[in-house]
């Protein structure tokens, strides 16, 4: 699935990505996602500003692991001499793909005329892209979103300028910038793009399951699919995605051992100190949606050391519903990630 207008396509077609995520897909997250079958990630999301003003403070989200066969960077901005001088940087590093985002809803990012507010400026977003392929030695890709429900013109437009640029594969979240991450899903608009603009196209948006992805890869006609908060607690999606029908979901053990053996990484990375401040979401994220107690999951937030964690881990078992097993086996536990989303 997926054409490339004469060039090898940058994925395979059965590609499962891991999007980069701003405050999560550190080294040790990726480590986590890795271990469950994940073969395509990304450093977090870099800013062009802090990498052209504060490369120092921005330098550790570029570290690449030894064991890592695939790693794309992200970067974000609006100010053509911030970007410039931040592509000179990145040029100083090896990485696999390097990706415009020009998809990011979040204020802070919009209101700097970045991310998905200058993907609705398609002229002014392409000039910048034509940037990347002056200055930087990377291959080149681009993360978007779709900018109208109804319409598939506008995006069309986009995503060929891109193309025509040189972007080696453009990802197309199906929602516009106001949906943010809730509401449907617009495949319509990813298949209409896919089937006119000769570039490899990757769907993303909603993929939570195998039955989600599934329903990406047909109704859009999208091979490769990224995925992003539907991974965030979950390293195990990629393995649903391999395995489909015959995936079973992780035992409360198993569970408990990812993440005492991330948050243990983390403190190697960072320090316990700054690690157990930033696990505790992380811990949340694992535990949300799994059949334990919401007073019980309220302590994550409390969480300082390393012995903590175990102490918060050992006491896992006895809140955990044993509900869950039948939810997950009826489907109802799918019903519930989902509504994550």
């Amino acid at each position: 699935m997926g054409r490339a207008g004469g060039l090898t396509p940058l994925y395979p077609a059965d590609a499962v990505i891991m999007a980069p995520l701003s405050g999560y897909t550190d080294v040790p997250y990726r480590r986590s996602m890795r271990r469950h079958g994940c073969r395509f990630a990304f450093t977090e999301m870099v800013d062009a500003a802090s990498l052209a003003y504060a490369r120092k403070r921005s330098e550790g989200l570029l570290r690449r692991d030894a064991a890592e066969e695939f790693l794309g960077v992200q970067l974000v901005g609006g100010d053509p001499e911030q970007l410039r001088v931040a592509l000179d940087v990145l040029n100083e590093y090896d990485f696999d793909v390097l990706d415009f985002n020009l998809g990011c809803p979040v204020p802070k990012v919009a209101r700097k005329g970045a991310g998905a507010a200058l993907g609705r400026n398609v002229e002014r977003a392409l000039a910048l892209f034509a940037l990347f392929r002056e200055r930087s030695r990377h291959v080149l890709s681009a993360k978007i979103r779709i900018l109208s429900e109804t319409d598939p013109a506008p995006t069309m437009a986009l995503v060929r300028g891109l193309y025509e640029l040189g972007a080696r594969a453009v990802t197309i979240h199906g929602r516009i910038k106001e949906a943010f991450y809730s509401g449907p899903v617009h495949y319509e608009i990813i298949r209409a793009v896919r089937e006119s603009v000769p570039v490899q196209i990757v769907g993303n948006g909603g993929i939570m399951n195998a039955d989600s992805a599934e329903q990406m890869r047909r109704e859009s006609g999208c091979g490769p699919i990224m995925v992003a908060r539907g991974a965030m607690g979950n390293p195990w999606l990629f393995r649903e995605l391999s395995a489909g029908a015959a995936f079973t979901p992780p035992t409360v053990t198993e569970l408990l051992a990812e993440v005492e053996r991330h948050v243990l990484e983390m403190t190697q990375e960072y320090g316990e100190i700054v690690a157990m401040r930033m696990a505790r979401k992380m811990v949340h994220d694992y535990l949300r949606g799994r059949g334990f107690a919401g007073e019980f999951r309220s302590g994550a937030s409390f969480l300082n050391t390393m012995e903590d964690l175990r102490r918060f881990l050992a006491a896992a078992p006895a809140a955990h519903a044993e509900s869950y097993w039948g939810q997950a086996e009826s489907g109802l536990l799918r019903e519930r990630l989902l509504s994550r989303g």
